[in-house]
């Protein structure tokens, strides 16, 4: 089981709530092009909190050489896996040349991963769609695979829709082009020898354990995000671990007390972190008042620890 990377969303704030929840679930950085890395803040864009391993590093880009060093910087920062993107949708990173559009050159991304392996001793993944636009044959993403597996990399995270490089916004690419998780399953009995990870549109855990008995692992996205008590039974559940012993008041303290710790060290808005939290009383009595306390933007400049739990009574009152 693992949580998806999701732009905007996933940063090292949201990661430290989620591994409160699971403390075996792989967590995803947010895409981070090689661009930002080679040219930018390294610190701003790898820092992350002790707390979140396992956690792995996804990274945007085409170009080998710069593949292959912003690898090693991430391994040098102790991420646990390098993972490659290969689909997004969106203008921006088309304009890029990364992302989904990399799957129309797989000798490319062949070569991307090859130097990436290379430099570096973790695990180098690639994440990526069935096709692009309408082209859905199985053939296509066979051969992507295929291609990409002989340049050393043993485990792909694949999105079952098709990736539509025009006429949808990123939004739209995950709603609109159809499911088809039969491709996926495909791909595991014809390269029975790769890792095959799962992911779009599973929201219950009936699903994760029909997507399990066919391939190796399930990644979640917006679900886990809009719904993060539901990783609380991850642990029991897909690891054979203790479950979460955490409630969700307990939860709660334990973000008060980082987000007063983030404060402190580099001046970060308690509603930076707080925006993660807005799900996790999702689908309890007293959840609509509980989400526009904490995103009521004048206790943005409170001390976070001012903003405590609504106790029982009050959420039901608030209900």
């Amino acid at each position: 089981m693992s949580v998806a990377p999701m732009i905007d969303w996933t940063d090292r704030h949201c990661r430290y709530f989620h591994r409160l929840l699971s403390r075996h679930a792989r967590l995803y950085t947010e895409m981070i092009t090689t661009g930002a890395l080679l040219h930018g803040d390294v610190e701003r864009h790898l820092r992350f909190n002790a707390e979140e391993h396992p956690v792995a590093l996804q990274l945007g880009g085409s170009e080998p050489a710069d593949l292959a060093r912003c690898s090693k910087l991430g391994e040098q920062w102790g991420y646990d896996e390098i993972n490659l993107n290969c689909g997004c949708p969106s203008e921006r990173v088309q304009r890029g040349a990364f992302g989904a559009c990399l799957m129309a050159e797989p000798r490319l991304v062949a070569d991307g991963v090859k130097a990436m392996c290379d430099s570096v001793s973790v695990p180098v993944t690639v994440k990526h769609r069935i096709g692009i636009d309408r082209t859905e044959s199985y053939d296509f993403v066979r051969d992507f695979v295929g291609t990409v597996a002989e340049a050393g990399c043993s485990t792909f995270i694949v999105h079952a829709r098709n990736a539509w490089l025009q006429g949808l916004s990123p939004k739209e690419n995950r709603e609109i082009p159809p499911l088809r998780y039969e491709l996926v399953h495909r791909l595991k009995r014809d390269f029975a020898s790769l890792t095959v990870i799962i992911n779009g549109g599973l929201t219950s855990d009936a699903q994760v354990r029909e997507q399990l008995a066919l391939v190796d692992g399930v990644m979640i996205g917006r679900e886990a995000y809009h719904n993060p008590w539901w990783m609380a039974s991850w642990d029991a559940l897909y690891f054979g671990a203790v479950p979460c012993a955490l409630t969700r008041e307990a939860v709660e303290e334990q973000m008060l007390d980082y987000m007063a710790r983030a404060a402190a060290e580099d001046g970060a808005p308690w509603y930076a972190i707080a925006r993660h939290m807005l799900g996790l009383r999702h689908g309890l009595p007293g959840a609509r008042r509980w989400r526009q306390v904490w995103s009521d933007y004048r206790l943005k400049p409170l001390d976070p620890r001012a903003v405590r739990p609504l106790a029982h009574g009050q959420q039901q009152q608030a209900a």
